[in-house]
């Protein structure tokens, strides 16, 4: 038995196609959209309920298509300036959605009351809530304590019939143009959320539509019909346009108990529409529970292909209907890779390479192979202990927190996947893992080669224990766009640089280069200094002054630059706490200042400070680089002379590291420090000495929500420097400080080769 080829569970990337619907819209090839009133006979022609297609207007009525062979053609609209018009000024929008009216596709709306909301309705908002664009909850009173994280509307009435009509007036008055269809459904109903996008998707938005499960009026014999409200329906904005203005005619003439009775009415007395379970071979999918039954025994086609599902009696059966729904989907993907598979490896049989052809495993990218060495992708050696490729250059480092987590996973679906393929003749047991290999290939995912040594059991019981090697992928899914708020290269930044008599020495160079790189070339950056004296040297500061030296080199700054001033601001403290420190600047800014916190070892320049701007995101994150330190120059280069190794080129990066034990660089703006700061105070009144033991990084990952970015900066590059070490602070700030001066000596190859070198020299 050889097994040479192992496939690990994935779901597949599913490509996202933007459709546009072009009207009118080809004549923003020659014109730009202006403010004010405007001739443009392009409007939107579908508030009315009709289509305009080349100058012929014709209705839709029950979801009909009218002729549906007739193309629509877009009207091209000429532009003629009048140069007897004044000129008007161009109003441009930040996203070319908005300018080019394009619409989300789906609002939903969940019909609640007072007494099911807490219950049913957050139930709902668990389970399809976060598959569609925008959710919102109708209720006629609002509850003593709303739930959190739901967009709740309450109306004032619990009359069913009200509340459908101030939820269609909402919906129509505060969505209706941004939305091209509604769907409304109740509380105790669960809706199959992709299901419903995918119906919407395959419906057009230019017809008037009120689709879902028909239902007969009570008493009567009209063939007319309405949408159930149980089993939720659709309604399209070109319909929801046109009964607009008959709302409140409804309201006062058709009387009803049922408020999906009461719409359905609505829309056929004053629209001539009844509701449609089909459309266009598309069939809107329902069914009904019974009482006391159990979802994961159901199993009939109606239920495995419905849309909805009613009526819900309560969370749990909410719950355990999303569990089975999201396993018949998931069996029905396991079905369709399959097949997949099974037509690549059908159709590779075609082509010139053959069967050969088909890399494993099939539908995923080919290996990526490199053009030169220097592309190679090394594999990663690991044990279930320990791996040998770490982070610090060891050799050899414990196996632990995600990296643990990720190989105690492989094994598990390596084994069970054996299980699976030989079960049953055979049945594995894990023993122990011989060797692992892992390399990240960026064109198709994380691969694994496994060694097993496993115990074989054949169905008479008799075992032997066997070397087996597998091979596994986690290839790379769909990828997710995370949307971020709106940043820009134009914000100013603050750079506030304390400064201790200890550090003096290095200010020299600090504003040789922040004159370089910012003065010179007018990058909308600020300094402020921050001189922080300690008791003694605040006693004598009017005979001698220790930043004497200092404040004159800021004097010639400031005379050779005459539009260039540069603040600052004496301190006296035992312990220069960096929150302490921060909290007398946050105090002469205002609230929207961008703040990046420097040490006098940094060198600004203007890559750094744009990615300080990018970074660094009001309300939603803050910025902690990982500086580069260079290693000491006299355990490096010892009696050799370094080649221009002061220039900070790409080349100076080989000879230091990413020290990532140190937080002194910064970049946050000041409202969110003011934000975490506010959330702090309670544990100040128990714990004075709180502000010493903590720095700005623990203030943002305990007291506040935001995201807290931490990663390696080229760009910020520091001299070799041993860095006094204040015992007051915290033992986890000391800690850091003392492991950062001993790993920023040198490298463990030029240790190795001092500690040889004095090894010979003590020899001789």
């Amino acid at each position: 038995m050889r097994l040479s080829s192992f496939l690990a569970v994935f779901r597949p990337a599913l490509p996202l196609i933007l459709g546009l619907s072009l009207g009118c819209s080809l004549s923003l090839l020659m014109v730009s959209w202006t403010q004010g009133e405007t001739d443009d006979a392009c409007g939107d022609e579908l508030g009315n309920g009709r289509l305009v297609n080349s100058g012929h207007i014709r209705d839709v009525h029950d979801g009909q298509d009218g002729d549906g062979n007739e193309d629509f053609q877009p009207r091209i609209v000429p532009y003629h300036k009048d140069p007897n018009k004044p000129h008007k000024k161009v109003l441009r929008t930040r996203y070319i959605h908005t300018e080019l009216g394009i619409r989300e596709r789906l609002l939903v709306g969940i019909l609640s009351s007072r007494a099911t909301l807490n219950t049913l309705g957050v139930a709902v908002n668990k389970t399809v809530a976060h598959h569609f664009h925008r959710t919102f909850f109708f209720t006629g009173l609002r509850s003593t304590k709303a739930p959190h994280g739901m967009a709740v509307v309450a109306h004032g009435d619990d009359r069913p019939v009200w509340l459908m009509y101030e939820t269609i007036r909402h919906l129509h008055l505060h969505h209706g143009n941004e939305y091209d269809w509604f769907y409304l459904a109740q509380d105790d109903t669960y809706t199959q959320a992709e299901r419903v996008m995918e119906l919407v998707n395959h419906l057009s938005a230019g017809q008037d539509m009120y689709m879902g499960r028909a239902e007969e009026f009570i008493g009567g014999e009209e063939r007319a019909r309405y949408c159930h409200g149980g089993y939720g329906y659709l309604l399209s904005r070109s319909l929801l346009a046109r009964l607009q203005p008959h709302l409140d005619s409804c309201r006062n003439d058709i009387l009803s108990v049922r408020p999906d009775e009461w719409l359905g009415r609505c829309i056929i007395d004053y629209l001539g529409l009844s509701c449609v379970e089909k459309h266009q071979e598309m069939r809107y999918r329902y069914f009904e529970l019974q009482k006391n039954v159990d979802p994961e025994r159901e199993d009939s086609a109606q239920f495995k292909n419905a849309f909805t599902v009613h009526p819900v009696s309560e969370p749990a059966l909410m719950y355990r209907l999303h569990k089975r729904y999201n396993q018949i989907e998931l069996d029905w993907t396991y079905a369709q890779i399959q097949q997949l598979q099974n037509q690549i490896n059908n159709i590779s049989e075609l082509t010139p390479e053959g069967k050969a052809g088909a890399t494993w495993p099939i539908g995923i990218n080919p290996p990526f192979r490199p053009k030169t060495r220097f592309e190679v992708i090394s594999w990663e050696y690991f044990t279930e202990e320990h791996i040998y490729s770490c982070a610090d250059s060891s050799p050899k480092c414990e196996l632990r927190g995600a990296d643990k987590a990720d190989v105690s996973s492989v094994l598990e679906t390596a084994v069970g996947r054996l299980n699976e393929r030989y079960q049953p003749q055979l049945r594995f047991r894990k023993r122990r893992l011989l060797n692992g290999y892992r390399r990240f290939d960026p064109t198709r995912g994380m691969e694994y080669v496994l060694d097993l040594a496993l115990e074989a059991f054949t169905q008479k019981g008799h075992s032997q224990v066997i070397a087996k090697r597998v091979s596994l992928l986690k290839p790379l899914s769909a990828v997710e766009i995370i949307p971020m708020p709106y940043v820009t290269e134009a914000t100013q930044v603050q750079v506030i640089l304390p400064v201790t008599a200890h550090d003096q020495d290095f200010v020299g160079n600090f504003l040789d280069m922040y004159v370089m790189n910012a003065l010179d070339t007018h990058d909308n950056a600020l300094l402020t200094f921050l001189f922080v004296y300690d008791p003694f040297d605040a006693q004598r500061v009017s005979q001698t002054d220790v930043f004497s030296g200092v404040k004159a080199m800021i004097g010639e700054v400031e005379k050779r630059y005459g539009d260039v001033k540069i603040p600052w601001i004496s301190v006296k403290t035992e312990v220069p706490s960096q929150v302490k420190l921060m909290d007398i600047i946050s105090k002469k800014h205002p609230v929207d200042t961008l703040f990046f916190l420097a040490s006098v070892w940094t060198e600004i320049n203007a890559d750094f400070l744009n990615r300080c701007r990018m970074n660094a995101i009001s309300n939603w994150q803050v910025f902690f680089p990982i500086h580069f330190q260079e290693y000491s120059p006299a355990l490096v280069y010892r009696d050799q002379q370094p080649s221009a190794a002061s220039s900070f080129a790409s080349e100076s990066l080989r000879d230091g590291h990413f020290d990532r034990h140190v937080f002194e660089e910064a970049c946050f703006y000041n409202a969110d420090y003011m934000a975490a700061r506010t959330k702090m105070a309670a544990d100040i009144l128990d714990n004075d000495e709180l502000l010493e033991s903590m720095d700005v990084y623990e203030i943002f990952v305990r007291y506040s929500g935001l995201h807290v970015f931490r990663a390696v900066e080229p760009a910020l590059v520091q001299k070799y420097v041993h860095r006094e070490c204040n015992p007051r602070f915290s033992e986890d700030i000391y800690h850091r400080c003392v492991l950062s001066n001993l790993e920023g000596l040198a490298s463990r190859s030029h240790l190795a080769m001092a500690l040889f070198e004095q090894e010979q020299a003590n020899s001789t």
